[in-house]
């Protein structure tokens, strides 16, 4: 595999992980549920439209979303102190245990697929972990990557 073949190969790779394992846990939530509540637990409260930029899709369709995960309580609306016109995001207690039982149900959910890895393998795939944390975080935060 050709060098610049690499990081679209891990980034396809990764989104048919996450489709079977959402289908073989028979999740229905939608992966821009779990992609907002992952955002606000790893970087805090946040504006809407800065959840929308980040999960690359509209304000409207982001205000929808936080509407749906206020009504289930996973997430909590407030006025943005700094702006009266502006609505900060936040998640709440329960989503944070949503979220955890939902990456624990993925975990389970794909374990057999990598029973046959063996420790060396192991070992590769922790460091590209590590190094893709390294590159996402930056990547989250400044909105470009490093």
């Amino acid at each position: 595999m050709n060098r610049v073949d690499v990081i679209p190969s891990i980034v396809l790779s990764a989104y048919a992980l996450a489709r079977i394992a959402a289908q073989d846990a028979g999740n229905e939530a939608p992966a821009a549920q779990w992609r907002v509540l992952s955002l606000l637990d790893q970087q805090g409260p946040q504006r809407v439209g800065a959840l929308a930029s980040a999960a690359r899709t509209t304000q409207p369709g982001m205000t929808r979303l936080i509407g749906v995960l206020e009504r289930e309580e996973l997430v909590l609306r407030s006025p943005d102190p700094e702006d009266s016109r502006a609505t900060i995001v936040d998640i709440t207690t329960a989503g944070s245990a949503a979220l955890r039982a939902w990456r624990a149900e993925f975990r389970d959910t794909l374990a057999p697929r990598f029973a046959g890895v063996s420790e060396e393998e192991w070992q590769v795939l922790e460091r590209a972990a590590e190094i893709l944390d390294i590159h996402t975080d930056t990547a989250d935060k400044t909105g470009a990557a490093r």
